[in-house]
Parts: structure tokens; sequence; C-alpha cells
């Protein structure tokens, strides 16, 4: 890991909740565990990632004055796998067990980017107290589009210079709009991707390419805002759609944010717009 990153981790308490067999991992920044007014703000990483996809907004969130809780959701980073199947579903019901075990009937802020936004609302369509908000930040499976928008090359078979193109590749495709980006900051991005992938134990997701975020909203009562880069590789063209599709499908749904210059993978291209967009989002949603 780049040493910013290292040091990060080393300013976060370490918890752990129950998780099939093992262990599902929470880091902890900020001081409590917030009040009424500003309750914990759990963000939940995209798939194939960690905690690390927050690398770039953590300190900024607690500069802001919120208790930020990051789990590795299960089946990446130092979490267990979950006790059964390997898509956003089966993380749902060890999510909620650790979520109840740390906060009690004590509601969070939640927010879910891709993968995690997918998990997310899945969660808050089972379990509708656990949140008082949710932000969604360029979650997939909103039915809008008609097939996917990328390509991403196969890694595992090659040798370490040929899986090291296939990395810079599969970032550009997916997750960055610029891809000078890959490797600044002492290859931050490229170095936190390579090491979540390599802890990737769930790499046969579907339900990402579906309509199963958009049917678990109809369930979801709380106010839902959502964040997405302007290029997001998931929507492209079709991202015209997305504001349709939220208003149809959510119940209390407060606005879509689109940040321009950045693709999928937005809150790390660019923090601090995105900063100010989730910030706006989770004060217009507490009044």
């Amino acid at each position: 890991m780049p040493p910013a990153v290292t040091a990060l981790q080393r300013q976060a308490r370490r918890l752990a909740t129950p998780c099939g067999d093992g262990e599902l991992v929470w880091h902890v920044w900020g001081e409590g565990a917030g009040t009424e007014a500003t309750p914990p703000l759990v963000l939940l990483h995209g798939g194939s990632g960690s905690w690390t996809h927050w690398v770039r907004n953590i300190g900024a969130l607690v500069q802001a004055g919120r208790t930020v809780w990051v789990p590795d959701l299960p089946g990446f980073g130092d979490s267990a796998s979950p006790p059964q199947g390997a898509d956003a579903d089966a993380v749902v019901e060890p999510l909620a067990q650790g979520l109840r075990q740390l906060f009690g009937d004590r509601p969070c802020d939640l927010v879910g980017f891709s993968f995690g936004g997918l998990t997310a609302g899945l969660l808050l369509a089972a379990h509708p107290r656990l949140a008082r908000q949710l932000v969604l930040v360029g979650a997939p499976a909103m039915g809008v589009v008609p097939s996917r928008q990328f390509l991403l090359k196969a890694w595992r078979h090659l040798e370490a210079p040929g899986q090291l193109a296939a990395h810079r590749y599969n970032l550009a495709a997916l997750m960055l709009q610029d891809p000078a980006l890959i490797d600044t900051e002492e290859g931050l991005a490229l170095g936190l991707h390579v090491a979540n992938v390599l802890r990737d134990r769930m790499p046969r997701r579907r339900l990402a390419h579906t309509d199963a975020l958009a049917r678990a909203l109809a369930h979801v009562p709380c106010p839902v805002h959502a964040i997405y880069g302007a290029t997001d590789a998931l929507y492209r063209e079709w991202i015209a759609a997305l504001q349709g599709a939220y208003e149809q499908a959510t119940p209390d749904f407060r606005g879509l944010a689109l940040i321009e210059q950045a693709g999928h993978w937005v809150q790390f291209e660019r923090p601090r717009a995105f900063h100010a967009a989730l910030l706006q989002a989770l004060e217009a949603g507490a009044r």
C-alpha cells in the first residue's frame, strides 16, 4: 500500500462483527459514535474493492464532523466470505447483523458506491429502519442500460507484467475518466486496485447487470440521493435516463447530482466536488 494509505489505516479503529465462519471487519475514523443530528456515516465500497475505495474522502468527512464507518464487505478485503451466495444479496444479512450489533436501534446515514450501492438498496429494502437516509454513488442495476457498456480484460492467467497491463486497462475502461490518474500520487489508484482485486473472493457477480436496485428501491422509505460521475462507464449516454428511473422507482427521491469530468470512481477522481455534493445531500436529507 502507498504510505498515505497505510498512515490513514493506522488512524482508524478496527472492529469486527460476525460473518459466516469469520469476521466482518469495520474501520472507524472520528470520535464517538455519532449523535442524533449527525448519526454514524457508513460507507460501502464497490465490487472488487475494500475500504480503500474511500481513501480520498475519509479525512474530509471526519473534518466535517462525521464519524465514518467503512466495512470491508463480506468476500472482500479483510472480511470473511458470506455464509452462502456470491453476490450483493449474500452480503445483506451479515451487514444488517453488524449494523445492529454496532449501533443498536440507531439508524445510520448510509452511502454505497457501485456494488455497495446495490447492496445498500437491497439492505434497506429488507431492513428499512437501519438508515436515516441513503446516498447511492455510481450505483448499477437501475434497469436503464440495454447492454453492458464496457469490456474488461482477464488477468488471472497472465504473468506479472501482463497482469499489470490488464489492471491499467481495466481502471481506464471502467473506473476513471482520466487515465493519467492511474499512476499519479505514487501509483495510488493502480496500487489500491491491484491490492483489492487480489482479495476479491466473489468474482462471479451478476446482479449489477439487472434492474435489482430499481426494484429494491420501491421498498426503501427513507430519503434517497444519487451522485454519479457524468461520464460513468456503467451508463455512458444512458446516464441521461437515470433521473427518471430514480423518480419512478423511489418513494422519496431527493435528486441526482452529476459530477463533471469524472467517471465511475467519482469520489476518487473528483474528491472535492464529490465531498460538496455528498454533504449537500446529507444535509438536505436530514431536514
